[in-house]
């Protein structure tokens, strides 16, 4: 069937196609051309309405939801946003990743971990993924400021969700989802306890954002400052079981 990808060994048929809207941005898609109109039908407004109807389009764009191929390795660590990697440095784990929840389940260890952030315009698509599969151990909501995502201090000081996902292996993977200047709200898809595949779809912020990840000590990143990444399809980190136990070791 054209369109179909059946697996990732070549086989099966694929072609271009529009990408679906996802549910939560219709309703926006809608209320846009609903507003355009009015000049437009109305009002008779055609130098307003016409540049309305193409922002309307504008909306639905936003909310595309292609579909991914997603890495079959089970050491790959993917990226969890589309955009722009834009910073890639040695830092403390947010408090929130780290302190102990009452959960029983513990956070991310103490000490510098490598955080790779990645800025999304209002261009790219903003559904995040799951970077690796495992149960959800947190998420942390925490309100803030909505300052320039593409700022460093964007980390602490604006309105951003926290997620910690538990491989099998037990290594546990951090990420941020953080509004921006003109992103209003982060919408969560899961909850602790859920198990995702990597790659899974598991939340969206509204209109220009950015995202963290916090990959394990002494891993290195197989990505650069500059480099345009695609979620659910390119490998932040590869991160083995074995090299997980020689970090306990340490």
């Amino acid at each position: 069937m054209a369109g179909e990808i059946l697996d990732n060994q070549g086989r099966g048929d694929a072609s271009w196609g529009w990408p679906p809207i996802h549910s939560e941005g219709r309703k926006y898609g809608v209320i846009a051309i609903a507003i355009a109109l009015i000049p437009l039908l109305i009002l008779d407004w055609e130098i307003i309405g016409w540049p309305m109807l193409l922002l309307s389009a504008g909306v639905f764009a936003f909310f595309r939801d292609p579909e991914r191929v997603i890495p079959q390795s089970d050491n790959a660590i993917v990226a969890p946003a589309d955009g722009l990697v834009t910073l890639i440095q040695q830092v403390e784990p947010p408090s929130e990743l780290q302190i102990d929840d009452g959960s029983g389940s513990p956070g991310l260890a103490s000490g510098p971990v490598t955080r790779i952030s990645i800025f999304m315009s209002v261009f790219d698509v903003h559904i995040n993924r799951a970077p690796v599969a495992g149960t959800i151990r947190r998420v942390v909501y925490v309100p803030g400021k909505f300052v320039n995502a593409d700022l460093d201090k964007a980390s602490e000081e604006n309105e951003r969700q926290h997620i910690l996902i538990e491989r099998t292996d037990g290594l546990k993977i951090g990420f941020t989802q953080i509004a921006g200047l003109v992103a209003r709200r982060i919408v969560p898809f899961v909850k602790p306890g859920d198990l995702v595949a990597k790659g899974q779809r598991v939340g969206l912020i509204r209109f220009g954002s950015r995202v963290d990840v916090y990959l394990p000590a002494g891993t290195d990143p197989k990505v650069l400052m500059g480099q345009r990444i695609v979620a659910g399809e390119t490998i932040l980190a590869e991160v083995g079981s074995q090299a997980l136990l020689e970090g306990i070791a340490q």
